[in-house]
């Protein structure tokens, strides 16, 4: 379908959201009156501008408080609607919105209503445009889609229509029998679609639509449900995006635009409207790659927690530490930066590690350029929107190649006959105690795998990060989580793979302080027994995370524990959380460059994060610089 987006969706200038909509791959735009106020650019230099870009002006808005006034109210409205069709002309635009009044002039009187649109149109029509009337969700006497319409039928006139926009819709209410009422608009009267999604807030709606409005599948509403009823009444015109955003407009217009035209390639697929290749959902985290321009402090964590280095790139300054099923890749490479250690890259297990990456470039992720010697394993890359780079990968499967074999084993790598790590043979075969089937089984307090990651954010792309893990990846996006920090408030937001072998926290929030070079990240190493994983490491050296006494004596009050039991907690800097699927346990190493690592217990039924205690941990970080 025909793609377009309103210029109010975008930062900066008229000129540079129109070049941003094309690179991105828009069909056309929406030009928000306002936008063309503040150009330099005449109405004839605007069109001639979009021809050369190949965008078509779909709509121009809003105009504003024009029906059911006084008389003299109205002849002046129609002297400046007047003027606008004229302007229109030389724009090449020939659908105008007309919102419902806000006016406090305007009365509560549905035939003066449809008598002043009618004019309107008869007025219009005579410019060649058309009139598409939308309820605003707080118009004065008109907010409701089916009320809109109502009016328009009356009206009766063929250059008059309406538009629906999914916000002031939804906004409204969900319920089938309000949303019913689209099967009864003939799809020809549906001069326009305008998109947008909202997070569920509880908030003036006013507020709420000025501020918060994002691209579609970022939010809580339902817009491809919406769309598809809109497609069934015979609605073939564009889809617009109409979002009015603080921090989309902050940005830069070019990864916006990119972001917000992958929200309607998803919402196309959601609706049943198009079938790109499907989601290639992934099936484990196969490594975490840390780069680093100094490896001395990161070995000692990894040595202290159990790890070991198993194998080193043959062609790359790359090594691989491993327990378990949990890897981490250490790059000392050129790509390292002088700010210290970070989380440069994820393998993600991929059944399908092709489609995943068909997948990706549909929907427009970036595909990374990868240096390859001969003979190394041809990896799939792609770009997070933080830069993350995502591997689609598989590990030790038949049929598959396995980027392990880029890797030659070190002498630290297990000897034959024994897998001390606990990773289970490629036959899958295991005892109930964990260990693979002939093997002994791991001590006590092994890190068995990479439980769940967590990535901060740039400020301006987390909406952005949520859909491009939900649209590309097909992961499941949790609802936000808001979470007090000492400097402000972190936002959260984890995506998760059906059956919890993939997890990610998305994060967003200030950063602690300049110096600091932005939120660190972790990776959490899930074991069976966090106690003795504890004391391990703080046995081989490695230093937890401090946790004041007053988290301990809170959790006295809320919870009952064995004897002994919230004394150890205590000791080790345990932290506790449960739900209604069992408990959670996790401890943290200090920070090193930005990254640090979490130690995590969770019973099988316990679905989150330990959000309630991130103030806590918050704190204690913000208490201890970190190790560079």
């Amino acid at each position: 379908m025909h793609m377009s987006i309103a210029t109010v969706s975008l930062g900066g200038g008229l000129t540079e959201k129109l070049t941003a909509a094309a690179r991105a791959g828009f069909d056309g735009v929406e030009i928000f009156e306002n936008d063309l106020l503040a150009s330099p650019l005449g109405p004839e230099e605007v069109r001639d501008r979009c021809a050369d870009l190949g965008l078509s002006i779909d709509l121009y808005q809003p105009m504003r408080d024009i029906e059911a006034v006084p008389k003299e109210e109205f002849e002046r409205n129609l002297r400046r609607a007047e003027h606008k069709f004229r302007l229109m002309e030389r724009l090449g635009a020939d659908t105008v919105l007309v919102c419902s009044s806000v006016s406090p002039l305007a009365v509560d009187d549905d035939a003066l209503a449809a008598c002043h649109l009618r004019r309107l149109a008869e007025l219009a029509d005579g410019f060649g445009i058309r009139v598409a009337y939308e309820a605003l969700a707080w118009g004065r006497h008109v907010s409701t889609y089916d009320h809109a319409w109502r009016i328009v039928e009356a009206a009766g006139h063929p250059a008059l229509g309406t538009c629906l926009d999914s916000f002031h819709i939804l906004a409204r209410g969900s319920g089938p029998e309000y949303l019913g009422g689209i099967a009864d608009i003939p799809g020809e009267k549906i001069f326009f679609l305008q998109l947008a999604d909202a997070p569920l807030m509880a908030m003036d709606v006013l507020q709420w639509s000025r501020h918060y409005r994002c691209f579609p599948g970022q939010g809580g509403f339902d817009v491809a449900g919406l769309v598809a009823r809109v497609i069934r009444a015979g609605y073939r015109g564009p889809l617009s995006l109409e979002v009015f955003n603080d921090v989309f407009r902050q940005a830069e217009a070019g990864p916006t635009a990119v972001d917000a035209l992958r929200s309607l390639l998803v919402l196309q697929e959601d609706a049943g409207l198009t079938a790109p290749p499907g989601p290639v959902v992934p099936t484990g985290i196969a490594f975490a790659e840390l780069v680093t321009p100094d490896v001395e402090p990161v070995t000692e964590v990894l040595e202290a927690l159990g790890f070991d280095r198993t194998a080193r790139h043959r062609g790359k300054p790359v090594d691989l530490w491993q327990q378990g099923e949990a890897r981490v890749l250490l790059n000392t490479g050129p790509g390292a930066r002088r700010d210290g250690t970070q989380l440069a890259a994820v393998g993600l297990e991929s059944p399908d590690p092709a489609g995943a990456a068909r997948r990706a470039e549909a929907l427009l992720a970036p595909v990374l350029p990868r240096r390859r010697a001969p003979g190394d394993v041809s990896l799939d890359a792609v770009a997070a929107p933080d830069g993350t780079e995502l591997f689609f990968c598989a590990t030790d499967r038949p049929g598959l190649p396995s980027w392990t074999h880029d890797f030659e084993p070190t002498e630290a790598a297990a000897p034959a006959g024994g897998d001390e790590s606990g990773g289970a043979d490629e036959s899958g075969g295991a005892d109930e105690s964990g260990g693979a089937a002939g093997r002994p089984a791991p001590a006590a307090g092994t890190v068995r795998r990479i439980d769940h990651l967590a990535l901060a954010q740039p400020w301006h792309q987390f909406d952005e990060a949520v859909l491009f893990h939900r649209g590309v990846l097909g992961l499941g996006a949790r609802e936000s989580v808001d979470v007090a920090d000492p400097y402000g408030l972190l936002r959260s937001r984890a995506v998760t793979s059906a059956d919890g072998a993939v997890r990610i926290a998305l994060g967003v929030g200030p950063a602690p302080s300049a110096d600091d070079g932005g939120r660190a990240q972790h990776i959490a190493l899930a074991t069976d027994d966090l106690v003795a994983a504890a004391r391990r490491f703080r046995a081989a050296g490695g230093r937890l995370l401090a946790i004041p006494a007053n988290y301990y004596d809170d959790l006295a009050a809320r919870y009952e524990f064995a004897d002994d039991e919230l004394e150890t907690l205590g000791e080790l800097g345990i932290l506790y959380d449960r739900d209604e699927g069992g408990a959670f346990r996790h401890c943290y190493t200090e920070t090193v460059g930005r990254v640090f690592f979490e130690l995590v217990q969770r019973d099988a039924g316990y679905r989150g994060y330990g959000a309630r205690n991130a103030p806590v941990r918050l704190a204690a970080q913000h208490a201890h610089r970190p190790v560079r």
